[in-house]
C-alpha cells in the first residue's frame, strides 16, 4: 500500500483506518500526531454513523519484526548491550500494537458518543508519540524497529474483540494496557539499573500516559455497561471467560489503577 500523508482526508474515522493500514512505523507515528492536531484545529470532520468495511491490510505492519509465540523469544542478559536494547525494542514493539488499538477503536465501532472517537485519538497520538521516543533511542543503541523478534498477544486481543465495543474496552485497555501499569515500574528500574537512563526517563512519560489511556477504557466500559444495564464487575468477569483473557497476576500497581479509575471493589478482586 502507497504509505502517502492521508491528511487530506476529511474524515476521522475513515482517517484512522487509513494510517491502520500503513506499514511504514515512522510514518504512520508522524502521520497521527498530525491527524490529531488536524482534528483539534477543526480541519478533519467526525462522522460517527459511518460503517467502513475492514480490509486485508489490517494492521499495517512493516516485514520486520518477525512475530513469533512469546515462548520462542530468546532471553537475553541486561548485563550486555544487546540485551538492552532487545528490552527497549519490545516495549517499542508494544507502543506500536498500541498506535494500531487505538486506530481500530476509532475505525471499527460506529455510533459512539463523539467524545469517544476523541479520546481515542488522543490515545493513538500519545502511542505514537511514545513510539517514536523508543525508536529514536533504539537507534542510539545501534539497533533498529525488527532487529529483533516480537510476539503479537496484544493484537490478537484486538482481534478477539472486534465484534463488541464492550469486550473491547473491558478486555483492551482494562486488561492488556493495564497490565502495562503493573510492569512499567519494574522495567524502568531494570533499564536504570542497566545504566540506561534515558529509557528510564522515556518509561517515566510512558506510564503517566499509560494511566490516561487505562482510564479512558474505564470511562467507556462503565458507559457502556449503564447504557446496557450490565453491572460492571460481573460483566467485566462474563467477558474475561468469554474471550479467555489472560489471568492477572501481582505484584499490581495499585496507586496506578486507582489513578486509572478502577474501583475500590475491583482492586480489592485483584488482591
Amino acid at each position: 500500500m502507497n504509505n502517502q500523508c492521508y491528511l487530506e482526508a476529511i474524515e476521522l474515522r475513515q482517517s484512522a483506518l487509513n494510517w491502520l493500514t500503513a506499514t511504514d512505523p515512522a510514518r504512520k507515528a508522524e502521520g497521527i500526531i498530525g491527524l490529531q492536531k488536524a482534528f483539534l484545529a477543526g480541519e478533519v470532520n467526525l462522522d460517527t454513523k459511518i460503517l467502513l468495511a475492514e480490509n486485508s491490510e489490517i494492521p499495517g505492519r512493516p516485514s520486520k519484526p518477525e512475530l513469533v509465540p512469546p515462548k520462542d523469544l530468546k532471553k537475553r542478559s541486561m548485563r550486555t548491550p544487546e540485551g538492552c536494547a532487545a528490552l527497549v525494542h519490545a516495549l517499542t514493539h508494544i507502543e506500536f500494537n498500541a498506535i494500531n488499538l487505538a486506530l481500530d477503536a476509532i475505525w471499527r465501532f460506529a455510533g459512539m458518543p463523539a467524545d469517544y472517537y476523541k479520546d481515542w485519538l488522543k490515545v493513538a497520538a500519545e502511542e505514537a508519540y511514545h513510539f517514536s521516543l523508543l525508536n529514536a533511542h533504539l537507534h542510539t543503541l545501534g539497533f533498529e524497529y525488527g532487529s529483533f523478534n516480537a510476539h503479537n498477544s496484544l493484537w490478537e486481543m484486538v482481534e478477539r474483540t472486534k465484534d463488541d465495543v464492550l469486550a473491547r474496552m473491558a478486555l483492551v485497555p482494562r486488561t492488556m494496557e493495564a497490565r502495562g501499569l503493573d510492569a512499567v515500574p519494574a522495567l524502568r528500574n531494570k533499564l536504570a539499573q542497566a545504566g540506561d537512563t534515558q529509557a528510564a526517563e522515556i518509561l517515566d512519560i510512558i506510564l503517566r500516559d499509560e494511566i490516561g489511556h487505562v482510564a479512558i477504557g474505564n470511562v467507556w466500559f462503565n458507559w457502556l455497561c449503564a447504557q446496557r444495564k450490565l453491572e460492571p464487575i460481573a460483566t467485566f468477569e462474563k467477558l474475561c471467560i468469554d474471550y479467555s483473557a489472560p489471568k492477572l497476576k501481582p505484584p499490581f500497581n495499585l496507586k496506578a489503577r486507582r489513578s486509572a479509575g478502577f474501583s475500590e471493589a475491583e482492586l480489592a478482586l485483584l488482591v
